[in-house]
This record gives structure tokens, sequence and C-alpha cells, in this order.
């Protein structure tokens, strides 16, 4: 499977292509304290689909940021896991939680004044 290559035109967009969406940080997020089931993550991500959900770790295990270990037992047990790669990306993720505290009111205060002007 081959995908185009974007050449991005801001220095931080191949790293965002890897680990932003909808779905991405999420399930890295949920993976950062150690591995978690598919079903478990299904359940812990509200609203993915489990289509979207498959998808999206395929994606990050072909980047390199999960691995998948299929368990030969009865019922089967697959289990993901971060990476030492995707490791390196929770300072990241932390300080992002940290703005979020710090300016998601004024991030909800934007929106609300936005949305008032276009109703």
């Amino acid at each position: 499977m081959s995908k185009n290559k974007h050449i991005f035109s801001c220095p931080i967009g191949g790293a965002l292509s890897v680990f932003a969406g909808r779905w991405k940080p999420e399930i890295l997020w949920h993976l950062k304290n150690g591995p978690v089931r598919f079903n478990q993550l299904l359940r812990l991500i509200e609203g993915v689909s489990q289509k979207m959900l498959t998808q999206q770790l395929r994606e990050l295990q072909r980047d390199g940021l999960v691995t998948r270990t299929q368990y030969e037992e009865i019922p089967p047990r697959v289990e993901y896991a971060c990476t030492k790669l995707a490791d390196s990306l929770v300072p990241i993720f932390d300080e992002l939680e940290e703005w979020n505290k710090t300016h998601h009111h004024h991030v909800r205060k934007a929106q609300k004044k936005y949305d008032k002007t276009i109703n």
C-alpha cells in the first residue's frame, strides 16, 4: 500500500500527519500507560466505529507508533501498545493537556462569540 507523499509547507506538518486527526491522539492517549485490548479501546473512545478504529490503528502501526500483539489463545486476544517512538510524544501530549487546561475557556468563549455572529 503506497501513500502519496505530501510536501508540507510548514516544518510541523509531517509530525502532525502522523499523530493528529480525529482518533489518533485519543488512541495514543489510551495506550500511553500500557497495552490495551481492541475491545477496550473501542469502549474507551466514545464515538469511534470498529472500522475506523481498525484503520487508525493500522496507520499508527505503519508509522511505527503502535505495535499489535496477537496471542494464540481461545478466544483470540489482541493487544495494542505504544512503541518507544510513540513514547517520545508523551511530553508533547502533556504540554497539550496543560495548554488545554489553561486556555480551553478562552477557546470556548471565542467559539461562542463567533457562533453568535454567523447565526
